[in-house]
């Protein structure tokens, strides 16, 4: 179920911190699904909590369980006026659902239509437009403002759509947004390795069983989980901007999220090996990205 109140997303994050091993020092950044029936009361509370960080805008049946999200943008107004007032960030999937709309045209669509006249009405509010996916996105928020950023995905930075058919069509490399245009691949990666501080990462990794993506109407979304860092390193040295990584992956997304850097470190080698076929996942199992293939970075032992 959606986790539409503080007290849910209280509940929850004990959850997750009751399967954390006792010597980790992992915290997870809590988030509001936002609805039409959200009371604005609610972003005081979740202010209030100190474990909430933004609120996510999905539009009603844009992605996976987004049929709670929000189709008549004007019923959430008072909660986004709210959300300016208290600091908590907007976190948009940023698409159209409208069948009328090309797939591959929805994020545009999206900015044009939605993003662009919510961030005029609402100047103040810090937004992230997560997981882009175009050219256009990529303008739009570096147009937008310093309120204004976005995340990149490593499947984004890799594939471009053409991906989906390599030989065959290709479910594992089905997600939402779906990979788009050479060109946008290009902006992205620009984006991505140009230094700016309103880009940052975001996996958007989804481990859907096999058999859910392997049917006759397959579920969107990619698992990277178990080589993010290490696909993004890739993409990085492709475009000669390694140096620029560590603060993709670990600064600029702190920076706009006003959180404190973390103070541990990771290590990655240049180190081929082979991702599996795939992984357990509850009683099934989950079909890495890239796998049965090679990736060329490896986080180093200890």
């Amino acid at each position: 179920p959606p986790v539409t109140t503080t007290s849910m997303a209280q509940d929850y994050r004990a959850r997750i911190m009751a399967a954390v091993p006792a010597d980790s020092d992992f915290e997870p950044l809590m988030t509001l699904y936002l609805t039409e029936t959200t009371p604005p009361q609610e972003i005081a509370r979740a202010r209030d909590s100190g474990i909430i960080r933004g609120v996510k805008l999905y539009p009603a049946g844009a992605t996976t369980h987004s049929e709670a999200g929000v189709r008549d943008l004007k019923k959430v107004y008072p909660v986004l006026e709210a959300m300016q007032s208290h600091g908590l960030v907007l976190q948009a999937h940023g698409e159209v659902a409208d069948p009328d709309i090309d797939i591959f045209d929805r994020e545009q669509v999206f900015i044009d239509r939605v993003l662009s006249p919510l961030h005029e009405r609402h100047p103040a509010l810090k937004i992230v437009l997560e997981h882009i996916t175009t050219a256009h996105a990529v303008d739009f928020v570096l147009s937008a403002g310093p309120l204004v950023a976005a995340t990149i995905t490593p499947q984004h930075l890799l594939y471009n759509r053409n991906a989906l058919f390599a030989g065959g069509l290709r479910p594992h490399h089905y997600c939402l947004p779906v990979l788009k245009r050479e060109s946008d691949r290009r902006a992205l990666i620009g984006a991505a390795t140009g230094g700016n501080p309103k880009f940052f990462l975001g996996t958007d990794s989804a481990p859907h069983p096999k058999a859910a993506k392997e049917s006759a109407c397959g579920c969107a979304g990619i698992f990277s989980a178990h080589a993010a860092i290490e696909l993004y390193a890739e993409a990085f040295e492709a475009a000669d901007a390694l140096d620029r990584l560590e603060a993709f992956a670990s600064r600029h997304g702190a920076a706009f999220y006003c959180l404190p850097v973390n103070t541990e470190s990771i290590t990655l080698v240049r180190e081929d090996w082979p991702v599996p076929a795939e992984y357990p996942l509850g009683e099934g199992i989950v079909v890495p990205l890239r796998a049965g293939q090679t990736v060329r970075w490896k986080l180093a032992e200890g």
